[in-house]
């Protein structure tokens, strides 16, 4: 319950602090609330949004995403796109509903 959820956001501040010397201008993925658009978001982020966004009807898996990204289908390109979808999917850019499958939240796609 809540407990998780205060080890996940500790270990998401920590993360970037560890990685701070290589860490990308503007790769933080901000909480989305109205008036934001994917514009705000660094280009990866961008291009998973514009396809989830444009080119799906219903849910992703993170499988299809990463070949919709045109990478190999292979484990650790997946791994990278799944982490990605899934701090989307934390920030509310992005809805999970089944696990491993991503679909745009109200907010996001419908003001676009």
């Amino acid at each position: 319950g809540g407990e998780d959820a205060v080890v996940t956001v500790r270990e998401e501040r920590s993360a970037p602090v560890a990685g701070a010397v290589g860490a990308v201008p503007g790769s933080v993925v901000p909480r989305w609330r109205e008036g934001l658009d994917a514009g705000v978001l660094a280009s990866d982020y961008r291009r998973i949004m514009a396809i989830v966004t444009e080119l799906v009807e219903e849910a992703m898996d993170c499988r299809q995403l990463a070949v919709a990204l045109g990478l190999e289908p292979v484990p650790a390109k997946v791994e990278g796109v799944r982490s990605k979808a899934k701090r989307l999917a934390a920030r509310g850019w992005l809805v999970e509903a089944v696990p491993g499958r991503f679909s745009v939240a109200a907010g996001p796609g419908g003001g676009s």
